[in-house]
């Protein structure tokens, strides 16, 4: 089979930083085992880092969500210490979803494309849906076991969003 995984976001900030939750840190073991089966079955890991600069404050971002975080650089940008090591491309992305991850997918000629990560209500949900508007017909998955929310509300609202929009949510 060839599988795509797509690990969103999974950067210290998101978990233990500056937008740390305790829902992110709780799957931080489960995003680590679903990526060493995914490597063990021979399908391609890849994974998104939010990426910004010190003019964060001043981007449309930045003055709707006044948190400096992923400055690129910095400890905050970094992926989790148990994931920094594992091999896969890095798509640096300023925004939400990242049009490179939907061309890559793309290109691919996968069979299925599993998002896990962070935050499932933001920059998930937009990296599924833009991928499912690239591959309209390849299977797009979501594995919630293997994602947070900014609040466990806004993670239950965007799994359901997911769902109608033909995400299959694992």
């Amino acid at each position: 089979m060839n599988r795509l995984l797509v690990v969103v976001d999974m950067q210290k900030d998101f978990i233990d930083g500056s937008l740390g939750t305790s829902q992110a840190q709780a799957i931080v073991a489960n995003v680590k085992k679903k990526i060493e089966e995914y490597q063990a079955a021979g399908d391609d890991v890849i994974f998104t880092l939010d990426t910004h600069e010190h003019n964060y404050m001043d981007t449309q971002e930045g003055k709707n969500l006044p948190v400096l975080h992923c400055v690129k650089g910095t400890a905050g940008w970094e992926l989790a210490d148990v994931l920094k090591e594992i091999p896969g491309r890095r798509f640096e992305k300023n925004t939400f979803a990242s049009t490179a991850v939907g061309e890559y997918a793309a290109s691919g000629n996968y069979e299925s494309i599993e998002l896990i990560g962070l935050c499932t209500d933001i920059c998930v949900i937009s990296n599924a849906l833009l991928i499912k508007a690239f591959l309209p017909e390849t299977p797009v998955l979501v594995d919630s076991s293997c994602c947070a929310g900014v609040t466990p509300e806004s993670h239950e609202n965007a799994l359901n969003s997911m769902k109608m929009c033909q995400v299959t949510i694992l």
